[in-house]
């Protein structure tokens, strides 16, 4: 079995919604539950050994649009959110983190070092990740308490604008760049990124923000849970020109499971073959390299292919590719080495020169 470590998980999104309801997020994490995608026992099972679990603040206006007569379709934006109830939501994701650690039910990882320690123990390795920062202000007072609470990545925006940037909409076909990038407060945002040693996602940013980013970020380029626009013409996919500035930068791209952005017609389908998945990889691969592909699963925040299922079923995708001509050593580097080997260097663990 291949450890794999993961670039992107909504887990801490289920475990808050059903924590509103009454739950209790150690015991449905540490037991399991035949909801969503996460817990320890599917993960232990599936070979998940960790990932990057992200603080999400959900759009209560958010309706995805259903399909034309084409198969076309494309989503509203959703609407800016205020940053105080943001911030409120934000903490309350990080207390389940913290609750779940102090119990431990997983481990909040802040290095390299800690992620191989968990994994050792046989302990799930959770990074905390900020998918959009609308819980950050511009004068970013509150990253430095998030990164001391142990966010160490996070994306300027999700698919919707803020103070920082722009967002692409779901859609499909369309290319990303549907506006503008980053604002001054998001170039800020990027310097402090670089300085404290946090990682910065460009999964959702528009193509504009990407280039911003890629300017101004002396760290690798990262898109977590992004697959190849070439592909699956959807815009939250990268284009040819974004994976060969992430492969000369040194950085990654996450194989996202989201059936909507592995098949060719951008449709949300259980039905969707591993075959498609597989074809994505290799893509990446030829494009960026070998050492230039992981995995962002985007778990418990998308349909994924019904071959895997939750995370006890992760072990299909690593046996499709192994038959796809994968070796080990290849599979060991896409499973985890890569995000291993990108975050240690945008950690300040390793020189960058």
């Amino acid at each position: 079995m291949q450890a794999v470590f993961d670039g992107h998980n909504d887990v801490l999104l289920r475990l808050w919604s059903h924590a509103r309801g009454g739950q209790d997020p150690v015991a449905e994490f540490r037991d399991g539950t035949p909801s969503g995608h996460i817990d320890g026992p599917r993960a232990a099972k599936g070979g998940l050994v960790g990932g990057l679990c992200a603080i999400y603040i959900p759009s209560g206006d958010l309706v995805l649009k259903q399909p034309d007569a084409n198969g076309h379709y494309a989503t509203p934006m959703s609407a800016p959110l205020e940053r105080a109830p943001s911030l409120e939501i934000a903490l309350q994701f990080a207390a389940i983190a913290l609750r779940l650690d102090q119990a431990k039910a997983w481990r909040l990882c802040r290095s390299t070092a800690d992620i191989r320690k968990a994994m050792a123990d046989g302990i799930f390795a959770a990074v905390l990740h900020m998918e959009g920062c609308e819980a950050i202000d511009a004068d970013l007072a509150a990253l430095e308490t998030f990164y001391a609470a142990g966010l160490r990545s996070l994306g300027p925006v999700w698919s919707r604008h803020n103070i920082f940037g722009h967002g692409v909409p779901f859609a499909y076909p369309m290319d990303p760049d549907t506006g503008p990038g980053l604002t001054d407060a998001g170039f800020a945002l990027v310097r402090a990124c670089d300085r404290l040693g946090i990682a910065i996602d460009l999964a959702h940013i528009t193509e504009k923000g990407f280039w911003d980013v890629a300017k101004t970020s002396t760290a690798p380029l990262i898109a977590s849970h992004s697959n190849a626009h070439a592909l699956t013409p959807v815009a939250r996919n990268l284009t040819d020109r974004q994976m060969d500035a992430i492969r000369e930068s040194g950085g990654l791209a996450g194989l996202n499971y989201a059936t909507t952005m592995l098949r060719p017609d951008g449709q949300e389908n259980a039905a969707t073959p591993l075959s498609d998945m597989v074809r994505h990889v290799d893509y990446m691969v030829e494009r960026m390299g070998i050492d230039c592909v992981a995995l962002g699963s985007d778990f418990d925040g998308a349909t994924i292919p019904a071959e895997i299922a939750d995370a006890g079923g992760n072990q299909n995708l690593i046996a499709a590719l192994r038959r796809a001509g994968y070796g080990e050593d290849d599979l060991t580097k896409l499973c985890r080495e890569n995000w291993l080997r990108v975050l240690s260097k945008v950690w300040h663990e390793t020189d960058q020169g």
